[in-house]
């Protein structure tokens, strides 16, 4: 790190500079220090030593700050590597500090995608994660250690964690052979916490302060819980896994037990948030089973926030197979109630070459039927929100900044209005210049 140099060059300042204060004083008042007369010689009383006494002391204040500077500088970026500039990190972090708060409901590869992008917009954050996995690593350490499922808990953490990208390389990464083949590093860590911890959520509160996670991630429930469904023939499938592989058209979902409870954590931040929002994600395997908790619902329908569900830009085989924008929201308003004020909805086409695999995989672009879902008193609210790549998923930055806007125009809490505008405006001028700006309607 090289502080060593830089400490004894701050060190060398100081012996300067008492230096340089001994020969002023001593030039001028001779008698005070009784010092030997080398230090102010036998002309004049020695007064004619204060002038390079003087400049002793300004050379050695010049060094001392030098090189406390660069021993600050040093620490500095040993504790926060790469390019980022020390002011633009604490200015950044204070405005995160005041930003709304906001509670994603959800779970999947949806939610941290969207909590990628939410992090840089605000540092409270809560993301309350589904525990209904049953497939995978988390099913294989669900099924032999009796824990929660880790899988959903882990990309969020991962997502909303300040992490060098080793780590989380580290934290997602899958063992390919072996007696540990398919298992998750950042499963097996949290599984070792929650033997540690004595329970999930002390283990993901441990693995969060580790991670140095902006927010904080929840379990919905900590209750053994697995979700079933039934079909429009009458069957029931049960485990989260075995739904969308079985080939039919679900009706209605449910969890069993049914009389599973939230964390009081969860309750607490939905009654304290600025907004709600729901998805993007699996419609009944990663969003619905967080509302199927007792407590949750009523929770979100009683609270004052901006609740918002976040539509999938694709349907998805064995759930939503064939289902517009508004059959989502139907779906959910069927399972959970009216808790929805304002439904986001891409309208950006998707390549062709893309749109065309996904078809071969049984998957089409959701129809953005904007009538249909005002008619259910919902208010969309659309943009251009694909990100370019070989899978189809919503931007990050783009979702974000449509939210964070839609939180900031809603005008429920009008203290944050010109906080959130100043805070966008700031960002807006260090972002790239062909970065969209979505619209709604």
């Amino acid at each position: 790190m090289h502080i060593k140099r830089w400490f004894f060059l701050a060190l060398l300042g100081v012996l300067v500079t008492v230096a340089g204060a001994l020969m002023t004083v001593a030039s001028v008042y001779p008698d005070v220090l009784k010092l030997p007369a080398v230090w102010y010689g036998p002309a004049a009383g020695g007064r004619s030593l204060w002038v390079p006494g003087a400049a002793c002391m300004a050379g050695g204040v010049t060094l001392l700050v030098f090189g406390m500077c660069r021993v600050f500088r040093s620490v500095i970026n040993a504790v926060m590597p790469g390019e980022n500039n020390l002011v633009d990190i604490i200015y950044s972090r204070r405005y995160l500090e005041k930003g709304p708060r906001v509670v994603v409901i959800g779970g999947g590869t949806g939610i941290p995608v969207l909590l990628r992008g939410l992090k840089e917009y605000t540092g409270n954050l809560t993301a309350i994660v589904t525990v209904a996995d049953d497939g995978g690593s988390s099913g294989r350490l669900r099924g032999d250690l009796g824990i929660l499922p880790p899988g959903d808990v882990r990309n969020c953490l991962v997502a909303l964690a300040d992490r060098e990208p080793l780590m989380e390389e580290l934290l997602q990464y899958r063992f390919p052979t072996g007696e540990l083949r398919g298992h998750n590093m950042g499963n097996l860590l949290l599984a070792a916490l929650c033997g540690i911890t004595g329970g999930f959520d002390r283990a993901v509160r441990n693995f969060s302060r580790v991670l140095a996670v902006r927010g904080q991630v929840l379990p919905a429930t900590l209750a053994d819980v697995k979700l079933c469904a039934v079909m429009e023939d009458g069957s029931v499938v049960r485990g989260e896994s075995h739904i969308p592989a079985c080939g039919k058209r679900i009706k209605r979902v449910f969890l069993d037990p049914g009389n599973c409870f939230p964390t009081e954590e969860a309750l607490l931040a939905i009654r304290e948030a600025d907004a709600i929002i729901m998805g993007p994600g699996s419609l009944y395997t990663s969003i619905l089973p967080n509302l199927l908790v007792q407590d949750i619902p009523e929770a979100i329908a009683r609270s004052q926030a901006a609740k918002i569900y976040v539509c999938n830009v694709m349907t998805q085989p064995g759930e939503t197979d064939g289902y517009t924008a508004s059959d989502h929201l139907r779906a959910l308003t069927d399972h959970a109630g009216q808790i929805v004020d304002y439904m986001v909805v891409n309208t950006e086409s998707i390549p062709a070459r893309l749109v065309g695999r996904y078809r071969r995989e049984g998957a089409v672009p959701v129809e953005a039927d904007l009538e249909a879902v005002r008619e259910m008193g919902v208010i969309s609210v659309t943009g251009k929100l694909v990100q370019q790549g070989e899978v189809v998923r919503h931007h990050p930055d783009r979702l974000a900044r449509l939210l964070i806007r839609l939180i900031s125009d809603d005008r429920r809490h009008p203290e944050r209005v010109v906080f959130l505008n100043n805070y966008l405006r700031e960002r807006q001028d260090r972002s790239s210049p062909n970065s969209a700006v979505p619209g709604s309607k």
